[in-house]
Formats: structure tokens, C-alpha cells, sequence
């Protein structure tokens, strides 16, 4: 059991029976009153995004999610395939609903971890930082630093995002996958 001060972000709950990824919290005191803890957080099999007020009186259980590895094969016509590490015979299919904000994130044949609360499939884990290799890089222009020196680089899973000129074709960098931004070269 979770006190209320101890919600915070990236903490799983589960409310009103459900899980629950908290995103933000905010414990603060109204006037003469006791503290209160201003949670926002997503439903894990909805995907619904709620606020709710914990008082200094209440509990909340923490959600025991099970991760285990599992291995990314390929996609098919918006259908994601995976299988268990060490039985490929043993494959599943997930919705693109579900992981379709990570997904860009990993390339085919990486082992990746899948949440579930019970016996339902919530969606995959990704590392926060992941390292891919660009496949198409503009060439860099001499004087193009009027935007503050970034161009549109694609990688290899196909994602895109900004990094700076000195980024070429073939290079290997690494993005933060909660944010989709460059972070370095590797």
C-alpha cells in the first residue's frame, strides 16, 4: 500500500480496480486545510487520462505488473508480431493501439519487455534511450544555421525527428524515447 504522498510519477496504482500509470503529482497544501496529493494519471488498458485528489488519509494499492522479454518480429497491415524469447514458435499479435508511440522505437529481431496486469497484455517497455542507425540524413548546407542548425534525419525503423548538421547517413545515434528527441552520436 501506497501513502498518499508516496504517488508519484512512474508509480503503477491500481483505482477503482484498474491499473494506473501516474504521470504527474502534486502534493501542496490549501490554505489552513491538510496537505492533498493532485495525481493525473492513464488507465493502462484504456488509455484514458484522469485526475484525482488523494487526501492525507488515504491508501491506494500499488499495481503488481508481470514484464517478461519477448522478441519483436515484424508488422503486417497495422498488426504487430512478437514471440516468446526462447520459443519462437510460441508468437502473438498486439494491436497497434496498444504500443504504437514505442513501437518506433525498436527494430525487428530486439527483445523487449511486455507488461501485464493478471492475465491482460497492457503493452510493451522500451528502454528510455535506444540506439539507431540513420538511414537518411540531408546533406548539411554551409549558412543553413538560421533555425539554430537541425535537420530532419530518418532511421532506420522509419521514426524521424530534428538532430544537428554534423549528423550524415550511417551514423549510429541515440534518441530518448519517451521525448523522440536526439540525445548524442554514439
Amino acid at each position: 500500500m501506497l501513502e498518499y504522498n508516496e504517488i508519484k510519477p512512474r508509480k503503477f496504482i491500481v483505482f477503482e480496480g484498474e491499473p494506473f500509470e501516474v504521470l504527474t503529482s502534486h502534493v501542496f497544501r490549501k490554505q489552513q486545510r491538510k496537505p492533498v496529493n493532485a495525481v493525473k494519471m492513464r488507465n493502462l488498458i484504456t488509455g484514458k487520462v484522469i485526475e484525482n485528489s488523494f487526501h492525507q488519509s488515504e491508501k491506494v494499492e500499488e499495481a503488481e505488473l508481470e514484464r517478461r522479454p519477448i522478441k519483436y518480429l515484424y508488422e503486417n497491415r497495422g498488426q504487430y508480431w512478437f514471440c516468446e524469447v526462447n520459443d519462437p514458435s510460441k508468437r502473438f499479435e498486439m494491436p497497434a493501439e496498444t504500443i504504437a508511440d514505442k513501437i518506433k522505437f525498436v527494430r525487428q529481431n530486439d527483445t523487449i519487455d511486455v507488461l501485464s496486469f493478471g492475465d491482460k497484455v497492457l503493452g510493451i517497455e522500451v528502454p528510455i534511450k535506444v540506439e539507431l542507425k540513420v538511414t537518411d540524413a540531408p546533406p548539411a548546407i554551409k549558412g543553413n544555421t538560421v533555425q539554430g542548425g537541425l535537420k530532419q534525419i530518418t532511421l532506420e525503423t522509419g521514426f524521424t525527428t530534428n538532430a544537428p548538421m554534423f549528423i550524415n547517413e550511417g551514423d549510429t545515434v541515440r534518441i530518448n524515447t519517451e521525448t523522440g528527441e536526439y540525445v548524442e552520436r554514439v
